[in-house]
């Protein structure tokens, strides 16, 4: 892993994400270096020639980038960790996001976490004075089993799941972001049966297979799930239609179980 602290030029920047007004990256890259990771994009801008996964930068001066004013922001929404895992490995060294926390714990805006990472218990001192936070753990499947294939250097499942009850025993708002689904391999429904005690709402994104990641998907069915290669030719032929009736299946399952859900398929739209 090369790992190198860099100063950025800003830290809260304007966001493209649905209901996301603004992002906060405390670094580039990540090493949890999960095979499907679509922010792989981010070495167009960050002239990284190393494999993704394999480096991390650290905006040392992060925090101080923060403003003091922090009205700017007031009712606004903003994702802490859009394209890096803000409590990754190289978060128990440098503590650059909960130095950033720090500085906008009073802020008056909906905060938004998402990490595969334990290490966020940590910070539960922080966590629990902000008035609008919300922590989205990312979980692709309902076992340890193969976990390291998809995400290699990610917190077990079990370990999410600890932090999770954690973090919903200390009244912080919680999400299982059920991401991505792996058509036959994620089981949704078991995650949902695992986790549904400590979760307060669940968000659904279907696997997409942009062209930066489509060798590594199918050379990792090919080598472990040979047994499906002919099913997602099948299933991306059409993608669509698989993916709307899936869509269909959570909608059915989650208001039978009255649970809150968001579904983000396709990137262009939300149901609720």
């Amino acid at each position: 892993m090369i790992i190198k602290e860099t100063l950025a030029k800003s830290i809260i920047t304007k966001s493209n994400l649905p209901e996301s007004d603004f992002v906060i990256n405390p670094y580039i890259g990540c090493s949890h270096a999960c095979i499907y990771c679509y922010a792989r994009f981010m070495k167009r801008f960050s002239g990284h020639e190393e494999e993704w996964g394999r480096f991390v930068d650290v905006k040392v001066n992060a925090a101080d980038l923060i403003p003091k004013n922090l009205d700017k922001y007031k009712n606004k929404s903003i994702v802490i960790g859009s394209v890096t895992d803000p409590y990754q490995p190289a978060e128990k060294k440098y503590k650059i996001t909960r130095d950033i926390l720090k500085k906008i714990v009073d802020i008056d805006a909906k905060i938004q976490i998402i990490t595969k990472s334990d290490l966020i218990i940590r910070d539960i001192d922080l966590l629990r004075r902000f008035k609008k936070l919300t922590v989205a753990f990312s979980v692709s499947r309902s076992d340890d089993k193969n976990t390291k294939l998809f995400e290699p250097g990610a917190s077990d499942i079990n370990s999410r799941i600890v932090a999770l009850k954690e973090l919903y025993k200390n009244n912080i708002r919680t999400v299982v972001f059920i991401s991505p689904i792996f058509p036959i391999i994620s089981d949704w429904k078991n995650i949902i049966k695992k986790t549904k005690k400590y979760t307060d709402e669940y968000w659904f994104e279907n696997l997409n297979i942009y062209p930066s990641v489509k060798e590594k998907i199918y050379s990792l069915l090919k080598n472990n799930f040979s047994e499906l290669m002919i099913e997602y030719k099948k299933i991306y032929d059409n993608e669509k239609k698989y993916w709307d009736g899936v869509e269909k299946d959570i909608v059915r399952f989650c208001k039978k179980d009255d649970i809150d859900y968001k579904i983000y398929f396709h990137h262009k739209y939300i149901k609720k």
